[in-house]
């Protein structure tokens, strides 16, 4: 399974935000810092999230992301901003290894489009869910779909990747949500769960339901969870 540190950045800083609110931010480092720290602990891949980006719909880290991609091996996912076909090949291009589309996915033409041109192992689409409910622009908008019923949709046009994060977990170290996790790996797709993990036992629970990933946050910025021996027990 995959272990995946994330980077959330915010003008310029490695940063944490509480329950996706823009007002609570603990501010960590830079992103290079916290990427370089977690290439020391095996990591091979990190979650980016150009904060800035999610709201207005453009990359305003890219300084932060060309510092990671110059300075480490890792395979860095991006997601944050990327709504147009151009941008993706613009960032593919740059070295990442895969985009992460989030309010631009709910156009199931453009995500068609998308894997068409670029293939499903370079674009994953991120769900963001509050009780099931998909959210986009950096959660601040309501969408009104199911994000199990729309995943079975992104399926049909060949998206095979999906990252699914539950807001009312986001940040708040309270466990990941087992049974909507668990929901979304039911529809076959390679499912990340995103939000809430706490203990390596979140980590255990999330590999026995069958997930391709976890991505980890605030547990590993306040030494909840030990990132290396996370990697050594449950890591690819």
């Amino acid at each position: 399974m995959k272990i995946i540190p994330a980077i959330d950045m915010h003008d310029g800083n490695a940063v944490r935000l509480y329950k996706g609110d823009y007002n609570q931010v603990t501010i960590y480092g830079t992103p290079l810092e916290m990427a370089l720290k977690f290439e020391k602990c095996h990591a091979k891949y990190i979650h980016l999230v150009d904060l800035d980006g999610a709201k207005d719909g453009s990359i305003k880290n890219k300084e932060q992301i060309d510092e990671i991609i110059k300075n480490s091996n890792l395979s860095l996912e991006l997601g944050g901003g990327i709504r147009t076909l151009d941008k993706i090949k613009s960032l593919l291009d740059q070295g990442l290894s895969r985009v992460i589309l989030g309010s631009i996915a709910l156009d199931i033409e453009f995500v068609k489009k998308a894997i068409k041109e670029f293939g499903p192992d370079k674009i994953v689409i991120g769900l963001d869910a509050d009780k099931m409910m998909i959210k986009t622009h950096g959660w601040l908008k309501d969408s009104n779909l199911n994000a199990y019923d729309y995943a079975l949709k992104l399926k049909e046009v060949g998206v095979e990747n999906i990252i699914f994060t539950d807001i009312s977990k986001d940040g708040t170290l309270n466990g990941i949500n087992v049974e909507e996790t668990k929901k979304m790996v039911s529809t076959g797709l390679k499912i990340i769960a995103s939000g809430g993990a706490k203990t390596i036992e979140d980590i255990k629970i999330a590999k026995e339901i069958g997930c391709d990933g976890i991505i980890l946050g605030k547990s590993i910025y306040e030494g909840k969870i030990d990132l290396e021996k996370a990697i050594m027990l449950y890591g690819d």
